[in-house]
């Protein structure tokens, strides 16, 4: 291959439409590769996940607010989704489009005070909200089951065709993840994704350019309370079972280390943060009583040596082993 036709195979790849279409072929691929119904179904989980990372990521790697309380509009998603359709026989559907419209409106009634604080002062507003969700999904017991669940929440259908098995649920949630991930990345390489930038950078600085801070980092926010409601419509339809356990602190601490290992500011880097999180405990599992040791090993390493996240530090130290190789084939 001459020296001009790999320039351009080179810059083929780095377009983002190439990208793309790479990544969501491999997605879709996934199963023919995968062994067994268990595997199918912790990628399952790799794909909600991963659209709550990319919803947090919004927030906090672009627009650079943290938040402490994300699981709980993940949370408000799955019990809109489970009540509704359960209890009252509301189509699943247009359930969670309600829930998403429903929480998003909260996310933006609540954003416009919550966003006026800064730092560790947001970051403490945004947990105090997440731990009241958490106590009204535990003390609503004729409407939630309390700490006991809430069972029997029926599957996605589309007429006769119903999604109640790992495979057809694998492509339903990826189809959503995909879908998410492409308007994501359109709206970080827009004017939207330039001024969310400068709003992380400085927001004195992005006032000066004539941008709404305020306005902007509610509008993200409330985006940012809907992907994740919409992940838990799919969580609640696909398990058909919650309990308030999957929406508390500690999953949305999850969270945030799974934007922040993946890396802060990158669409992809949410799907590798979202994945190792899933999958590192099932790999650890053959460590028994020391996993949490190994894991919690794991990921001090990763921050330590990878301090821009995997989607930065994995190709640098590739490129970095290469070199190595060239250096001594040449010597």
């Amino acid at each position: 291959m001459t020296r001009t036709a790999m320039m351009t195979l080179q810059s083929l790849l780095r377009h983002p439409a190439v990208q793309f279409v790479a990544f969501a072929l491999a997605i879709l691929c996934l199963p023919s590769l995968l062994a067994g119904g268990y595997l199918l179904n912790v990628f399952i989980f790799v794909g909600i996940h991963t659209m709550l990372a990319l919803a947090l990521n919004l927030l906090l790697g672009y627009a650079g607010q943290i938040s402490l309380g994300h699981a709980a509009f993940f949370g408000l998603g799955a019990y809109a989704s489970g009540v509704l359709t359960t209890t009252y026989g509301y189509n699943p559907w247009l359930i969670m489009l309600f829930a998403a419209g429903a929480v998003g409106l909260l996310a933006f009634a609540i954003g416009f005070p919550i966003l006026n604080l800064k730092g560790h002062y947001l970051a403490m507003a945004t947990l105090g909200f997440g731990i009241i969700v958490y106590i009204v999904f535990n003390e609503t017991i004729d409407i939630t089951g309390g700490p006991s669940g809430f069972p029997g929440i029926p599957n996605f259908s589309y007429g006769e065709f119903t999604f109640d098995s790992d495979l057809k649920n694998y492509y339903l949630i990826w189809g959503f993840t995909l879908v998410t991930m492409l308007l994501a990345l359109n709206l970080v390489n827009s004017r939207i994704g330039r001024a969310l930038r400068a709003i992380h950078d400085s927001e004195v600085a992005a006032r000066v350019l004539g941008i709404n801070v305020r306005l902007m980092k509610v509008q993200i926010f409330a985006l940012s309370a809907i992907i994740s409601s919409i992940a838990g419509s799919l969580y609640a339809h696909t398990m058909t079972f919650i309990s308030p356990a999957s929406f508390g602190f500690n999953f949305s601490v999850e969270l945030v280390t799974m934007v922040i290992i993946g890396g802060l500011g990158s669409i992809y880097g949410s799907f590798l943060g979202a994945a190792l999180l899933t999958l590192l405990p099932e790999l650890l599992r053959t460590f028994q009583d020391y996993d949490i040791i190994v894991y919690g090993l794991l990921l001090i390493l990763i921050t330590m040596f990878m301090p821009g996240g995997l989607i930065r530090g994995v190709p640098a130290g590739v490129g970095f082993l290469l070199a190595k190789v060239r250096k001594n084939a040449n010597a």
